[in-house]
């Protein structure tokens, strides 16, 4: 017996511009620009844009990484794209992404406009460009990009649909919160297995497979995505708690997650990046003095 609030799908189905949840005003079933904008491009060798979000601390922390091992050519500059006010469907940016998410990325190195776009995709070419993160033997680079992949394809169970349903869709239902709570637990079992075996993610060495990672599941473990630490008993995954703790503690870590940020402490807010002394001059709290 089927119960009242039972949803019988049409033969076709049509948008409907109220449902949507908080992202009502920017999901919608079609690709390409809604307005003209052309993107800022600065004077640095890389030009991102990008928001804070965990797909975006990926790369703000890989570039940092790079910066802090000497690579000069990785310097950037950090322009702020609002999901929320729709400015990824900016003409501009759907040149650089015509999927319209952030982070999308423009190397202007040696006089050309190489675009990049899929955060993993942005990860494995910083990493090919510089030679850095990535492991040489086919073995262990093959590992990496492994879990590099099995993030990229694993995140949507966590943002798009635990996090969606249990922080973001306008009403609470108990079936797809508790479809996507076991399978994301599922997936910090299978981290938390594999980090009693290993330092990091990939073998011995941190890597970009670390990064992309840790911005999703080592932020939700350490209390920072969807409000669902305790929800997801997250403290009870020991290994993988210990890894989120040591990768959080990293100098680059901490800065990459500052780039872009509008939400928490104005002093953890850099809006924009584009001098590595802006970490130091132009987060919120100065900037609102």
């Amino acid at each position: 017996m089927s119960s009242p609030n039972e949803y019988s799908p049409p033969k076709v189905w049509q948008w409907d511009t109220e449902n949507g949840g908080a992202f009502v005003k920017i999901n919608r079933p079609t690709a390409g620009a809604t307005h003209e904008k052309e993107l800022p491009i600065g004077k640095n060798p890389l030009q991102l844009y990008s928001l804070a979000t965990p797909n975006g601390v990926k790369v703000t922390v890989l570039l940092e990484e790079l910066l802090a091992l000497g690579y000069s050519g990785a310097e950037y500059d950090a322009w702020l794209c609002r999901i929320r006010d729709g400015q990824q469907f900016g003409s501009g940016f759907v040149s650089i992404n015509p999927n319209s998410k952030i982070p999308a990325l423009l190397d202007c190195s040696d006089g050309k406009q190489q675009r990049v776009f899929e955060s993993g995709a942005i990860l494995l070419y910083l990493s090919e460009k510089f030679g850095a993160f990535m492991p040489t033997k086919v073995d262990e680079r093959t590992e990496c990009l492994s879990w590099l992949f099995w993030q990229m394809a694993s995140a949507p169970y966590l943002g798009g649909g635990f996090g969606h349903f249990y922080a973001y869709a306008p009403e609470k239902f108990e079936y797809p919160i508790n479809r996507f709570a076991m399978e994301t637990k599922r997936q910090l079992d299978l981290l938390d297995q594999r980090l009693s075996q290993t330092e990091f993610i990939a073998g011995s060495s941190y890597t970009i497979a670390d990064m992309a990672i840790w911005a999703w599941y080592g932020q939700l473990c350490l209390g920072r995505l969807y409000e669902a630490a305790e929800f997801l008993d997250v403290g009870s995954y020991k290994n993988l708690m210990s890894w989120s703790e040591k990768i959080d503690a990293r100098e680059a870590v901490k800065r990459g997650r500052m780039v872009n940020r509008v939400s928490g402490e104005l002093s953890s807010q850099l809006h924009e990046r584009h001098h590595p002394t802006d970490f130091d001059l132009r987060t919120e709290d100065k900037l609102s003095q």
